[in-house]
């Protein structure tokens, strides 16, 4: 079983100027509200008013054939798209908390702390262990040793991993195995305390064994972040995540419990996508 532990306090401006209402008895918060979105990439337009609600402390994964807008959509969310010429939401928001982050007072550096991402292809630096994980700490300003030391362990632990590496620290991060460079990623973007973790087909490249770890560890994890995870494994879809929506074509579908989608969807075409009849 892995420990969730509380990260030591990183001081650093929030995105939020004021906290998101309480919801009604009976009613799940909603971390995340997108509304009405429109996204383009130049002329090219990828995403046609989507609206969706992700809930706090839970997994809700994105579904849907290759190019219909899911892994789009997910980087809109801690704004990776800002990197791409062009690329823009042309209609709608996106709001953490209550606050859109698309607004011109939002620090983009400490939405991405807030926001994590893990990627499709593990991606460690070309650092130690020890110094991948403690990265993010050290931009943040973090520079006494002993809770950078602290950070890291508690990280590692989270991540499943401690007890894999803790004699070898100082070691290449190159030098783990695919499942275990994913972890360590994880590791790293839990590091500095995000709320929410955005996971872009994080089993793709793994074998079964190290897929089956990932999944009990976001599983895991949901106790204590908000995740929204890209698969195009619909197994896997419906063993890790609480919520799923299904896009087309740049469209949301049908979007509900993950056990409803699966066994009693309410549209045609996300009925068809999961029985295997395209995609």
């Amino acid at each position: 079983m892995v420990n969730i532990i509380e990260m030591p306090e990183i001081t650093s401006p929030t995105i939020a100027n004021q906290p998101a209402p309480s919801p009604e008895p009976g009613v799940e918060r909603a971390m995340i509200e997108i509304e009405d979105v429109d996204f383009s990439y130049g002329t090219h337009q990828v995403l046609h008013d989507v609206s969706l609600s992700v809930p706090a402390r839970a997994v809700t994964a994105f579904i849907g054939p290759s190019g219909c807008g899911k892994t789009t959509l997910l980087r809109c969310l801690n704004r990776m798209n800002d990197l791409i010429d062009g690329a823009q939401i042309t209609k709608g928001s996106i709001r953490i908390e209550g606050t859109d982050i698309n607004a011109s007072s939002v620090d983009v550096v400490d939405l991405r702390r807030r926001v994590g991402m893990v990627f499709q292809k593990s991606n460690p630096f070309p650092k130690s262990i020890y110094d991948n994980v403690a990265y993010g700490l050290r931009i943040a300003g973090v520079t006494k040793r002993s809770l950078i030391d602290e950070a890291v362990e508690k990280s590692l632990r989270s991540a499943a991993l401690w007890e894999e590496v803790k004699d070898r620290l100082h070691v290449s991060g190159y030098g783990l195995s695919g499942g275990q460079q994913q972890r360590l990623c994880i590791a790293r973007a839990l590091a500095v305390e995000p709320e929410i973790v955005l996971m872009d087909e994080p089993c793709s490249a793994l074998d079964p064994i190290a897929t089956a770890k990932v999944e009990e560890l976001i599983r895991q994890l949901k106790e204590q972040y908000t995740i929204v995870i890209v698969t195009h494994n619909m197994q896997q879809a419906g063993r890790c995540s609480d919520r799923t929506a299904f896009f087309y074509l740049g469209r949301l579908i049908e979007v509900d419990d993950t056990a409803k989608i699966f066994s009693n969807p309410g549209q045609r075409q996300t009925e068809e996508y999961i029985t295997g009849r395209f995609g």
